[in-house]
Order: C-alpha cells, then sequence, then structure tokens
C-alpha cells in the first residue's frame, strides 16, 4: 500500500486541481457576467498547463527564455494558489456583508496579488533564528551555523547567497553546517554561484539534498571540494570538540521506501551500523531530511540538523507538512537527541514564503550541566 502512495497522491493533486479550475471559472463568469463559463475555464485551465509545464519542463533548462518560463510559472503558481483563497474567503464574507458580483471578484484579484506581493517580499527577508543546546561531553561553548535549502538556481543566485554569507559571518561562528539543497537546478550551477561560500569566516561543511541530485550532485561536490568546502558522504570526521556525522539524502530504515529513496540505495539504518561512531563523544549528525530520529538517538546523537520541509512553505501547507513530518521545523527533542529543522533560507518553486521564513539558524552548544 505505501508503494502506492505517490500515484494516490498525485491522482488526488489532479482531482484537487480540476476542482478549483470549475470553481474559479464559475465564480469569475458570475462576477463578470459572462453567461458562458467556457472561456474563464479556458483562461484558467491555460494557466495551470502553462504552470505545470513551466515547472516541470524547465527545472534543469538553461538559458533566458527557460529561465523566464520557469519565473513565470512558478509566480504563477502562488498566484492562483491565493487566488483560489481569496475567491472562497470572499465568498464566505459575503454570507454576512453583501456586495455586488464585480466588487467580489475585483477583491479576490486584489487579495490574491497582495498576498503574492506580501510573500515574494517575505521570502528575500533572511532571519536568524537562535537557541542554545546543552550538550553533555562538551568542555567549551561552539557556536554553529546551519544553512539549509538555500535553492540556488532559477531566483536564487551568488548575491543571495553573498548576503546569507554576510549575515551568517555577523553572527561569528565556529563551524557553518549545510544541510541539502544547495542548488536547485543548473542554471546556475556555476564556480561564480559558489564562490560566495569562500567568504565564510569558518569551517563549512556539506551534505547533499534531493534537489542536489536533481541538478547533478557529483557536480556540485566537486566545485565545494575545490573551494575548501568538506563535502561528507556516509562518513564521520571531527571538528573541535564534536564528532561529525555526515549522510547523503536517503530514507531511513531498509523497509522504508521514503519519497526519494528506492530498495536500490542504502538508508540510514544501513549506513550507521557501519560506520566508526564513537558513542560517547559529543556528536552532531547532518542529514537532508528530518527521518530517522530513532536511529539517530540510538547511535548516540546529540544534535541532529536536518532541512528539506520549507515548514510547507506557503500556508495552508505548513498545516501539511505538520500532518506529513513529526520534526517539520525549529527545535525539538526526542529522548537525549536534540533535532532542528531549518524552515530553509531559499524557496523552492513559487519565490514566495507565507505563514512562514526564511532562516538562518545559529545554535550556540554548551556544555551540559549534567
Amino acid at each position: 500500500m505505501r508503494q502506492l502512495f505517490p500515484l494516490l497522491f498525485f491522482a488526488l493533486f489532479f482531482v484537487l486541481l480540476a476542482g478549483a479550475n470549475f470553481y474559479l471559472a464559475k465564480r469569475f463568469s458570475f462576477y463578470f457576467d459572462l453567461r458562458n463559463p467556457r472561456f474563464m475555464l479556458a483562461t484558467f485551465a491555460g494557466l495551470t498547463i502553462f504552470m505545470l509545464a513551466g515547472i516541470i519542463g524547465f527545472t534543469n533548462a538553461q538559458g533566458t527564455f527557460a529561465n523566464s518560463v520557469y519565473i513565470a510559472a512558478s509566480i504563477i503558481m502562488g498566484f492562483l494558489l491565493y487566488l483560489l483563497l481569496a475567491v472562497a474567503a470572499v465568498d464566505l464574507l459575503n454570507l454576512l456583508v453583501k456586495t455586488n458580483a464585480k466588487m467580489q471578484g475585483l477583491a479576490s484579484v486584489a487579495l490574491a496579488v497582495a498576498i503574492t506581493g506580501g510573500g515574494i517580499l517575505n521570502a528575500q527577508y533572511k532571519r536568524i533564528s537562535k537557541e542554545e543546546i546543552a550538550i553533555p561531553g562538551l568542555h567549551s561553548n561552539i557556536t554553529i551555523a546551519h544553512l539549509s535549502d538555500i535553492h540556488i538556481g532559477h531566483f536564487w543566485g551568488p548575491k543571495t547567497l553573498q548576503k546569507i554569507v554576510d549575515k551568517t559571518n555577523a553572527q561569528q561562528p565556529d563551524v557553518v553546517f549545510i544541510t541539502g539543497d544547495l542548488f536547485d537546478g543548473k542554471i546556475r550551477l556555476t564556480s561564480k554561484s559558489l564562490e560566495p561560500l569562500t567568504h565564510l569566516n569558518a569551517p563549512v561543511y556539506f551534505v547533499e539534498g534531493n534537489h542536489d541530485g536533481y541538478s547533478g550532485a557529483k557536480e556540485i561536490k566537486q566545485k565545494l571540494r575545490h573551494i575548501g568546502v568538506e563535502v561528507l558522504e556516509n562518513e564521520v570526521t571531527h571538528f573541535n570538540q564534536l564528532q561529525i556525522i555526515g549522510l547523503n539524502h536517503m530514507r531511513a530504515t531498509n523497509n522504508d521506501p521514503g519519497m526519494h529513496g528506492t530498495a536500490a540505495k542504502p538508508s540510514m539504518q544501513s549506513v550507521l551500523s557501519q560506520l566508526n561512531i564513537f558513542p560517547d563523544k559529543p556528536t552532531v549528525l547532518l542529514h537532508h531530511s528530518p527521518d530517522g530520529i530513532e536511529l539517530a538517538n540510538k547511535y548516540g546523537v546529540n544534535l541532529y540538523l536536518a532541512g528539506h520541509t520549507h515548514n510547507g512553505q506557503l500556508f495552508p501547507f505548513n498545516f501539511v507538512v505538520r500532518g506529513v513530518y513529526q520534526y517539520n521545523k525549529g527545535l525539538k527533542k526526542f529522548k537525549e537527541t536534540s533535532i532542528y529543522t531549518s524552515q530553509g533560507v531559499g524557496t523552492f518553486g513559487p519565490p514566495m514564503r507565507v505563514g512562514t521564513k526564511s532562516e538562518i539558524v545559529i545554535l550556540k552548544l554548551k556544555p551540559s550541566a549534567k
């Protein structure tokens, strides 16, 4: 049954998409007194097809035209989502406050435009999230910066990365951990895009995410190693007082197909059992998605750093992600293991954040009182 989940998900997605198109077409035909809703249905269907084709077909495409199509399709995706929610909200409000049909239509469009514009602005503002975590075995404080889901690609490039680097340096971390999805397509997969990382004033460690795999993980890792970033691939290393475990993006257990793993690939369960891990040393685990917390705890991990979820990125998907991932955002704990799931500092798809934030995570690790 679990193997059928992706098929069921996509079937439900397209059913909901078709329903949304019919709903918007009927409402806008009513708003603007169009006797035949076919024109509006064709309009919304056309926008939906363009949106899907632009995002799916041009994610890894390169060149000015491809970039323009992807940008337009992604912004249309966000706009249509909030147009649908705006129309529903206006319909509900109209039950209490009666207004004419044209006014309802104009109000719906204005609300969707405002939310879309606000979401684009919000995504560009990179916030600093700070936490303190007590780690057994530490002898002195260590400040770490956790960056995840930067998604260099059609929207975010070296200028954005430089701003992230400058904000990170201002926090004076001792070490920087990047937990995947550094890239989001091949369009800016160049050494120039990564050059800002050379300005970080601390050692940098990287593990891959699923979007790095789509973009070309091997090439990304080669370029990172060339500029001095330490790339971890299912291995253990050490920095200062910390033992660092870095894993490729994988499913948690051998029996879990996961969203991005198959039985042909290793799992956290199989990889961790083969690593030379010192159980009594302060340990940080780097993995792209917040899966397998039980395994992390079993192998003595004190702090698990992950991303991937974006906390849904766009309302109301933050509620969906909360149902899918138990550790969907922020600092939480499972027994003796702390886990911080970053909401990400970039975006995927629409360059927008509504109800979520783009964050640079600064964690102060301090000796445990025990």
